[in-house]
């Protein structure tokens, strides 16, 4: 009996010892990371200045305010980030000397520059044109639905051109076209410059919008999206403009949608491309006629606030959202207040809800703000372009730089939040897993704070009025 009792004892000792081993936690191994610096301060001190790098640790210094990213919660995927290809940009650049024509695609599309991957293209002329033009214009009186009259010639004289010197630079490009108008014999005017699109030339300008996608795609250009107009709410004598209501809109987005369909293209459909004010984009996508065939909503800056893109998202959680427009002007001239602006409302403001994408207006304009069709007479470009054939960089070139440089398409938005009020945040993870933290302050003081990323920390400041990308990447283990 003492020996059997002896064995039992024997088994159950040696259970609880490896028992208990085999229920001990394996150890949460912190992974760390190798912090990168950009910085762009609004005194232009520093200019997309790269600066010493930093690694995380577990013992980081904690101070009073903290950034924290969270990688397991993840938003939409980005498109890119950049501005628009107008006729007018195109020109301007086509008219510079070759070797500086060659350093200024460089600086905006290239790698070595802010790699610019989204570029918005108006469908014929918009109010920075040499003048009006439509992809099919006619003597009064005639028509064309079959569009046999169709061409790009136009934009083959300097848009096409200055896309092609760019996709060199950057051969994943992203287009999205939207017209100002449409030919002048659709419309109820006659004319480009104001006036509606007519129902009987519903169809003949969805075949219209198919020819673009096609000639361009002839180019080696593909038009990844397309809106049906260019800020619909809005029109005018003054240059190429076109009203056209929600309800209208609903039925030329199914039209074309079927028109889509019917000649295999998948370029996605956007509607809306007008400011943050009116409820037309919900109205346009709760549509049953157009709800099938649209993709989202595009948005511009010149009304209302940013954060009507977030009703529009929890309405219609399954479509997308993308800015399209903003534009710097001679209105607004402090380098450092543009920059901020931008940050918290067309940037950081607009991605956080939920913009895959973010474009601003032309990327290219003369001393003189131009050539301009009518419309805005005091347009800032992305670069100024000077008479001696030298060129500036403007604000809105670092604040697309500040993303396109390090965002890459595909990049998935993950959750990022601050402590501190004037401390604006977003942060991605590349394809490539590394991540990318773009932080602003908007104060005029240093903001010390404790980035947080999984629990590894880092120590770190930011000047005031200060804008800063961190490229993060995982350390060796």
């Amino acid at each position: 009996m003492k020996k059997i009792l002896l064995v039992m004892f024997t088994i159950a000792l040696t259970w609880m010892i490896y028992g208990c081993q085999d229920q001990e936690e394996t150890p949460t191994v912190i992974e760390q990371y190798k912090i990168t610096p950009y910085v762009t301060k609004g005194d232009k001190s520093e200019l997309l200045l790269m600066k010493d790098s930093l690694d995380t640790s577990l013992d980081a210094p904690e101070k009073l305010y903290s950034v924290t990213l969270d990688l397991s919660k993840t938003y939409q995927t980005m498109d890119g980030f950049g501005a628009a290809m107008t006729e007018s940009s195109a020109y301007v650049m086509s008219e510079l000397p070759s070797e500086v024509q060659q350093m200024l695609v460089n600086d905006l599309f290239g790698t070595e520059g802010i790699g610019i991957s989204f570029v918005r293209l108006p469908m014929g002329a918009s109010d920075f044109a040499l003048s009006n033009y439509s992809y099919n214009d006619l003597p009064a009186g005639q028509t064309d639905l079959s569009m046999s009259q169709f061409s790009i010639a136009r934009d083959e004289e300097y848009v096409i051109p200055m896309i092609k010197k760019a996709l060199e630079k950057n051969p994943n490009l992203l287009f999205i076209g939207s017209p100002w108008s449409a030919p002048a014999w659709m419309k109820t005017t006659q004319t480009m410059n104001g006036g509606s699109l007519l129902p009987d030339y519903f169809d003949a300008y969805a075949t219209y919008f198919v020819k673009f996608i096609q000639a361009y795609q002839a180019h080696g250009i593909p038009i990844y999206a397309v809106t049906p107009q260019n800020e619909p709410l809005h029109q005018t004598t003054g240059y190429p403009t076109m009203y056209m209501t929600a309800s209208d809109q609903a039925i030329f987005i199914q039209r074309l949608g079927q028109a889509f369909n019917a000649n295999n293209l998948e370029t996605l459909i956007i509607a809306y491309d007008h400011n943050w004010t009116n409820p037309y984009p919900v109205n346009v996508v709760g549509n049953p006629l157009a709800n099938p065939y649209v993709d989202g909503a595009a948005y511009h800056c010149y009304g209302g606030e940013v954060s009507s893109q977030d009703t529009f998202h929890k309405l219609y959680p399954e479509k997308g959202i993308w800015f399209t427009e903003c534009s710097g002007g001679d209105w607004a001239t402090d380098f450092g207040s543009n920059m901020s602006w931008n940050l918290e409302n067309v940037f950081i403001g607009s991605i956080n809800y939920h913009a895959k994408g973010v474009l601003m207006w032309n990327l290219a304009l003369d001393d003189n703000d131009g050539p301009t069709n009518g419309g805005c007479m005091n347009c800032r470009g992305v670069v100024t372009i000077h008479e001696d054939g030298s060129y500036t960089k403007n604000e809105e070139y670092y604040m697309i730089g500040h993303f396109s440089k390090f965002i890459r398409q595909g990049a998935t938005r993950i959750d990022v939040s601050s402590t501190h009020a004037s401390l604006l945040a977003t942060g991605f993870i590349n394809p490539d897993g590394s991540i990318v933290l773009v932080a602003h302050n908007k104060s005029r003081s240093q903001i010390s704070f404790t980035l947080d990323i999984g629990g590894a920390k880092a120590a770190m400041t930011l000047s005031g009025s200060t804008t800063a990308s961190y490229v993060i990447e995982k350390l060796p283990v």
